[in-house]
């Protein structure tokens, strides 16, 4: 148990189809990037700094890449696949910048069932407000194995 309750696995393998999709938002929030900046000492002016922002050609500061990178893998954890998946590759495109206070529509979309390899390819598009794609990108990823019981149990410390 963590944190007093039980986790379930994500989806086996077998439980996933091509043609699955997942769509969510999220917005970026202040909290969001300073987390951020915090956590890796990322202190790029083009972050955070509107007066060096406005000087180039992205004329705001923009959201860090690897914040976006985090959405994604974040969705793949908690949702498509779920809790137990591991990613093995991912090749992302940062099509557009990302603003700051931008709300983020994320379509993942599972385009292959690898049986022989226990993996699932998504496919990745953002787009923002204005409906202008953002991101694209595909990921492999390897789905949640299921365990065997140990004494009539699994994942009783899960």
């Amino acid at each position: 148990m963590l944190l007093g309750r039980k986790r379930k696995l994500g989806r086996k393998l077998e439980e996933i189809s091509v043609g699955e999709k997942l769509t969510f938002t999220e917005k970026v929030e202040d909290k969001d990037i300073l987390l951020y900046l915090g956590l890796t000492n990322d202190a790029n002016p083009l972050y955070i700094q509107h007066d060096y922002a406005t000087q180039t050609p992205f004329e705001k500061p923009v959201v860090p890449a690897i914040m976006l990178t985090g959405m994604i893998t974040s969705a793949v954890s908690k949702y498509l696949p779920g809790p137990g998946s591991h990613i093995l590759s991912q090749n992302i495109e940062f099509k557009k910048p990302v603003y700051h206070y931008a709300s983020i529509d994320f379509l993942f979309e599972i385009v292959n069932v690898d049986y022989k390899r226990h993996l699932v390819t998504i496919q990745v598009i953002a787009t923002n407000e204005e409906k202008d794609t953002v991101i694209t990108g595909q990921l492999n990823v390897c789905p949640p194995h299921r365990l065997e019981m140990i004494n009539g149990s699994t994942l009783e410390n899960f």
